[in-house]
């Protein structure tokens, strides 16, 4: 199921310098979930498992099926829709998962999404959105109207946005050290950039569901260090050492007050 993964000598180095204890490794299938038989394999591997829940009044009572499974006793590591790299700190040391569907993705990008979780890691950023609003997403599905997938949606987005606020500055400084894993970043970035240019209108107009100009827009911000990228409005409030500093109190008022504005 586990397989160690060999790094480059751009990411061997970014691992020394930002999670010189974790672990790297190849999974055999896609998973959020780990069965018994699974994460015995796991722990095998690592010092020691321990596994989070989190307090059921921390949830409404309609989310969706994946984050009150997350948020239950069952060993889980990310949530759909995180892509093909997680992390994880119920381990000991901490693991990064490259899962199988980025086989068939160019080896530049998997090499940033790497990087991205070895900076996370040692940043010691949340583990996940739940992890990061806590008591609060429930203030921030109260001040959504959206359905409980849109909130899930929409808090992914605004989680991503967070830890690209603290990562992001890591990527710029790498155009000497790491130009490869640098230019993959800004490459990122740049194919993000010309869906942005109309988002505003399109949400607007109802084109596009507020949640998906999210996504697209949090995942901009992750690239957006010195103005590289314009952030459009109402999510160019997000773009800011205000957000950085205080994380899921300002992401609640800033959906509020968003959505205070639509509805006039």
């Amino acid at each position: 199921m586990f397989e160690t993964r060999a790094l480059s000598g751009a990411l061997a180095a970014v691992r020394e310098a930002h999670a010189p204890d974790a672990l790297v490794l190849q999974t055999e299938r896609d998973f959020e979930t780990l069965d018994p038989a699974v994460a015995e394999e796991l722990g095998l591997l690592v010092d020691g498992l321990d596994p989070v829940s989190f307090p059921d009044e921390w949830l409404p009572a309609d989310v969706p099926d994946p984050l009150a499974q997350y948020a239950g006793s069952d060993f889980t590591v990310g949530l759909p829709g995180d892509g093909g790299v997680t992390w994880t700190r119920q381990t000991e040391p901490p693991v990064v998962f490259v899962k199988p569907r980025l086989r068939t993705s160019p080896d530049p990008f998997v090499d940033f999404l790497l990087a991205e979780a070895l900076v996370e890691v040692g940043l010691d950023l949340p583990e996940s959105f739940l992890a990061f609003f806590g008591e609060r997403y429930g203030e921030l599905a109260a001040a959504t109207p959206l359905d409980p997938a849109g909130v899930y949606q929409l808090a992914a987005a605004l989680y991503v946005a967070y830890c690209g606020l603290h990562t992001r500055e890591t990527f710029a400084d790498w155009e000497d050290d790491f130009p490869d894993l640098f230019d993959a970043w800004v490459d990122a970035g740049e194919r993000l950039e010309p869906r942005l240019g109309d988002l505003s209108t399109e949400v607007a107009r109802g084109q596009t569901e507020f949640p998906a100009a999210a996504e697209l827009a949090c995942s901009a911000i992750k690239h957006a260090e010195g103005g590289r990228i314009e952030i459009p409005t109402p999510f160019a409030a997000l773009d800011s050492s205000a957000y950085a500093r205080t994380g899921p109190e300002y992401a609640v008022e800033w959906a509020r007050k968003t959505f205070e504005k639509l509805d006039r």
